[in-house]
């Protein structure tokens, strides 16, 4: 028996995860879709109302 204490490891969690196969990949890229102005407008009152309440924290 060996000396060194034995420990439950996984060693398949040691290495990365191979590249997926070139067949799950989408045809050609995905275009990201615009955003409507009114979603533009409700991120930036998101983000604003975000900001204060960061600051004042």
């Amino acid at each position: 028996m060996s000396s060194t204490p034995q420990h439950d490891v996984d060693h398949a969690l040691a290495y990365p995860e191979p590249p997926a196969h070139p067949n799950w990949r989408r045809r050609g890229a995905a275009k990201p879709r615009p955003l409507t102005p009114d979603q533009q407008q409700h991120n930036r009152e998101v983000l604003a109302l975000a900001l204060r309440k960061s600051r004042a924290a």
